[in-house]
């Protein structure tokens, strides 16, 4: 009896202390009336519609870290990221969809909150809409295009984003290619990092890697939102009242809140997140019908698939899992997705170590995944503890895409080699990875559970 009682009081006290720490932070709080004299509003559906917004603010950065992680230059005050996110009613799984900054929106009628003009609806970016109408034409806008009623906004800027990663003590992410991107200083090399704040923020920013461009940023923020949602689950942040304590002071310190986003919503997330690990999260992005969609006045814009855009929000209006008649897959086992189509590919193998027909097995492993090998390897000059990829680097997205079936090789440019790609295997040759091509133009339209894109 001494032990449940003693049990039941460090309950109670711990659930104070949690409410505790949630309303001193609530009145930290920037807000923002994001739902002022709104009128003729989706219905509301099941569960809660949290509409996640990433904007380009960096006023509190130090001019060190601009430096460091090329965030110079004056903001647009524009909108970076657009997620909904969805809760479901029972509070066990979350659905994040994409909304990709360049998709082709009808923006409602509305005052400009820069030069004070009314304007009529109009054909735009949907990033345009906070620019010109701030968080709550963004709301009216989402809400037009996907019929969900929004309950919440939160809006998230650089510093924000960078004070979170910091504070949780890093997010790991994993890359089977290099990551280069001279525009946001990104320097990754395949394999696993920590990353911490400024080095996180390149990572979600960078969006010149290859040819998909917006669409394959996405992807890496949604593989990013799913580790750190692991790395907030896993690590006793949410049953530690000083930890999350100090972990939501970094969130919130510098975002921006509907006034309805209040202790309550925020006690009632935390104690839903508990029970949270990655594979109860879900991620996707709107489907996209065209690419390229040339519109006067605004130029080239996604425009979405009518259809499959109106089944993806019809599911999360009535709170139905998006991944529910998928098939459970093993990440490890899935291939990985390269910039080139492998069989574009010219390899020649070699032979770099002592095991007789280990060439023969390398290229018709690698025949076997789709590149176009020479299917006469040869021994290499002299033996090599490590697996070698040369290439001329006018090939160098070929150079990526072949690095992403060998992992752990190294890449070694060659000027004038040419078109062929040479591997030579090393004493570390351990398997070839399977790849699979993704085009940017035909971007796929697939749901990933969180637990299949974490390290």
């Amino acid at each position: 009896m001494r032990a449940v009682t003693t049990l039941s009081v460090v309950v109670l006290a711990s659930a104070g202390i949690g409410h505790a720490v949630v309303t001193s932070l609530d009145a930290g709080i920037a807000r923002i009336d994001a739902f002022k004299d709104m009128k003729n509003r989706p219905r509301a559906g099941h569960g809660m519609n949290l509409l996640l917004v990433g904007t380009d603010g960096r006023d509190k950065i130090s001019e060190q870290d601009r430096r460091a992680y090329r965030l110079g230059g004056q903001p647009c005050h524009c909108t970076d990221t657009m997620m909904i996110v969805h809760i479901s009613e029972d509070r066990e799984r979350a659905t994040v969809v994409s909304l990709p900054r360049d998709s082709y929106a009808d923006m409602p009628a509305h005052v400009d909150q820069n030069s004070g003009r009314r304007h009529g609806p109009h054909p735009v970016k949907l990033n345009a809409a906070y620019a010109e109408g701030g968080p709550q034409l963004t709301i009216r806008t989402v809400e037009n295009m996907t019929h969900v009623k929004i309950d919440h906004y939160l809006e998230v800027d650089f510093t924000s984003f960078m004070r979170t990663v910091d504070v949780l003590g890093g997010v790991k992410v994993c890359t089977p290619t290099p990551l280069k991107d001279k525009y946001t200083g990104l320097d990754l090399a395949p394999g696993t990092h920590t990353l911490l704040g400024g080095q996180a923020l390149q990572y979600v920013r960078a969006r010149h890697l290859d040819g998909a461009s917006d669409l394959g940023r996405m992807k890496r923020q949604q593989r990013f939102l799913a580790a750190l949602l692991d790395k907030a689950t896993s690590s006793g942040v949410l049953l530690n009242p000083m930890r999350f304590r100090d972990v939501t002071r970094a969130v919130l310190g510098s975002v921006r809140a509907d006034a309805g986003f209040g202790t309550d919503e925020l006690l009632d997330l935390g104690r839903a997140m508990r029970n949270f690990s990655p594979s109860s999260s879900e991620f996707t992005t709107v489907p996209i019908g065209q690419m390229n969609f040339q519109v006067k006045g605004i130029g080239s814009t996604l425009k979405w698939d009518p259809a499959k855009a109106e089944r993806l929000f019809g599911a999360v209006r009535d709170d139905r899992p998006l991944a529910a008649d998928q098939p459970r897959r093993d990440p490890a086992a899935a291939p990985v997705p390269v910039e080139v189509a492998p069989d574009t590919i010219r390899v020649q193998v070699a032979n770099g170590t002592g095991t007789a027909g280990l060439a023969k097995r390398v290229d018709a492993a690698l025949a076997a995944t789709g590149f176009a090998t020479t299917r006469q390897p040869v021994t290499a000059p002299a033996r090599v503890p490590r697996t070698v990829i040369s290439y001329d680097p006018r090939w160098d997205r070929s150079a990526r895409s072949l690095a992403a079936a060998l992992p752990g090789a190294e890449l070694r440019a060659v000027p004038g080699q040419g078109p062929m790609l040479k591997v030579t295997a090393g004493a570390d040759f351990k398997n070839v990875r399977k790849v699979r091509f993704e085009d940017p133009a035909r971007p796929e339209e697939t749901v990933v559970r969180g637990n299949e894109v974490v390290c």
